[in-house]
Formats: structure tokens, sequence, C-alpha cells
């Protein structure tokens, strides 16, 4: 597994904007899949936004026109960049990292608070 370090949680009132960073290290240059999920309290951890191995995208419809996920392979390092941010945007949001190399690996997690 490779560690991976999230920043850029916070809280911030409905509409406003952040910004999170995911930067993964470790001697794993294979190819790989990284995302964004979320965890809500007493909910189910769901996919946001990912960043597959053959460079397509998929978002989940609630964010999808609002979120922005990037990628650096060169760096190993994931972005997401949440706009018009909603309470039911509220939840824990973890980084994660699969290749075939090293499996799958997770981000301890940042939290997102929206105030409505």
């Amino acid at each position: 597994q490779l560690q991976l370090v999230e920043s850029g949680g916070g809280l911030v009132q409905a509409g406003g904007s952040l910004i999170l960073s995911c930067t993964a290290s470790g001697d794993d240059y294979s190819i790989n899949d990284m995302g964004w999920y979320r965890q809500a309290p007493g909910q189910r951890r769901e996919l946001v936004a990912v960043v597959l191995s053959d460079g397509s995208i998929k978002y989940h419809d609630t964010v999808k026109g609002r979120f922005t996920v990037s990628k650096d392979n060169a760096k190993n390092t994931l972005s997401l960049q949440m706009n018009n941010l909603k309470p039911e945007d509220t939840a824990v949001y973890y980084c994660n990292y699969y290749s075939d190399v090293t499996g799958v690996s997770w981000g301890q997690g940042t939290q997102v608070t929206v105030s409505s």
C-alpha cells in the first residue's frame, strides 16, 4: 500500500468552494486509478469522482457540473475542485488509490462541512 496524504477540507458556506488535494507517496509507478470518496454520518461511503487508468473520469451524479477532479500522473497527486457546495456535500472525504501492484490504499480523510 501507499501512503496518501489529504489536505484542503474545512468549513464553508453553501455556494462556496473548496479544493481538496491528495498526494500518494511510495515506490509505485504503475498504472493506477485515483479517486475521491465521501462518507456522511450514518451513510455508506460513496464514490465522488475517479480518474481511471485509461484517463477516463467518472463523477457521482450529484456533483456533476460542480466538482472537477484532476490528476497529475508524474507527481501522483489528485485534486478535487468543489464549487457551489451544498449542505448535503458535508462528509469526510477520502482519497483512494488502486494499482495492480499495490492494491487499494486510503487516505486518513478530511472533513468538509457546508453550512446553510
